[in-house]
C-alpha cells in the first residue's frame, strides 16, 4: 500500500483518481475549509487548509511515497481578477509541495499539465495565459528534479478528456446533457477534430507509473487518432430512436496538431474508442 498526497481531489481528473487509488492506497487530500468531499473510506485523510502558510506547515507532519499533482484553475480567456488564482492554483501551490519534498519523503511526483502550451503542435506556443502559468511550473519541476535526487518526477501531458461524472463545460458532456434534455447543441464545425481520451485510461497511466518502472520524464497521454465530432453525432442518430439535435455553425476544418512529445511505454489507450464516447453521451 503506497501513500499518496493526491491535490485536486475535487476536479473530473482528480476525483476520478481518488475513486480508484483509495481502494488499496492511503490516500491524503488537500482542501480548502469551503471545500466539502464526502468519503467514508478509510484509507482517505484530509488536509485542510485556508492559507498556504497553513498547508506548508502540515504537508511537514506526513509522510508520503508518491504525489500526484492535479489540482488547477483553469480559465480559457482570462481577466484581470483571475491573475491571482491562477498564480495560487497553478504555481505557488504546487511550488509549496515540492519545497516540502524531501521532509515528506517522497519518491515520485506525478504532475498534470497541458498540450496547450505547445498548441497546435508548435514548441512554445501557448494558447492562452493558463497555458503559460503551466508551462512556468514545469520549469520549476525541472529546477526541483535537480535538486531533489530522491524524488522521481514525471509529467503527463494531457489534451481533451471525457468520462463517467465530468461536470465540465466540455462537447462531449455538453452533448451528454443536451441528449438527455432532448436540446439543440450548437458546434463551432461540422469538421471538427478532437484528440479525445477517457478518464479510465489516465488513470491506467497512472497506475503504471506506480506500479511499473517507468523513467522519469515529461509524456503525452493521447488518443491514437483523432475524432470527428459529426461523426460521433452520426453513429448516435442513426442507431438510436432518439437523435442528438446539433446545429453546425460553420464547416471549417478545425483540427489541432498536438507536439510530439514521448509516448509512455506499455501505456495504450483501450478505452477511448468511439464506442466509449457514444455509450457516455447516452448514458
Amino acid at each position: 500500500m503506497n501513500k499518496i498526497l493526491l491535490t485536486g481531489s475535487t476536479g473530473f481528473i482528480g476525483s476520478a483518481l481518488l475513486d480508484n487509488l483509495s481502494k488499496n492506497n492511503k490516500i491524503y487530500i488537500t482542501l480548502r475549509k469551503k471545500n466539502k468531499i464526502h468519503h467514508k473510506n478509510k484509507n482517505i485523510s484530509k488536509i485542510y487548509f485556508d492559507d498556504y502558510n497553513k498547508l506548508n506547515k502540515k504537508l511537514k507532519k506526513i509522510k508520503v511515497d508518491i504525489v500526484i499533482h492535479c489540482a488547477t484553475h483553469y480559465v480559457k480567456k482570462h481577466k484581470y481578477d483571475d491573475l491571482k488564482k491562477l498564480s495560487n492554483a497553478n504555481i505557488l501551490f504546487g511550488n509549496i509541495i515540492l519545497e516540502n519534498l524531501g521532509v515528506m519523503n517522497v519518491k515520485k511526483f506525478i504532475n498534470f499539465s497541458t498540450v496547450w502550451t505547445d498548441y497546435n503542435g508548435v514548441k512554445g506556443n501557448f494558447f492562452n495565459l493558463y497555458s503559460v502559468y503551466k508551462e512556468n511550473f514545469n520549469n520549476i519541476l525541472n529546477f526541483y528534479s535537480k535538486f531533489s535526487k530522491n524524488t522521481k518526477f514525471y509529467n503527463l501531458n494531457i489534451s481533451d478528456t471525457f468520462g463517467k461524472f465530468d461536470k465540465r463545460k466540455k462537447i462531449i458532456n455538453l452533448l451528454k446533457i443536451n441528449y438527455k434534455k432532448n436540446l439543440l447543441t450548437n458546434i463551432i464545425s461540422k469538421n471538427l477534430y478532437l484528440n479525445l481520451l477517457n478518464i479510465l485510461d489516465i488513470i491506467n497511466a497512472v497506475n503504471l507509473i506506480l506500479k511499473g518502472k517507468v523513467k522519469p520524464n515529461s509524456y503525452i497521454l493521447k488518443n491514437n487518432r483523432n475524432f470527428s465530432i459529426s461523426k460521433i453525432v452520426n453513429s448516435i442518430n442513426s442507431l438510436s430512436a432518439k437523435k442528438l439535435k446539433v446545429k453546425w455553425l460553420s464547416k471549417k476544418i478545425i483540427r489541432e496538431k498536438l507536439y510530439n512529445y514521448k509516448r509512455l511505454k506499455k501505456w495504450r489507450p483501450i478505452n477511448s474508442n468511439i464506442q466509449d464516447i457514444v455509450d457516455i453521451i447516452k448514458k
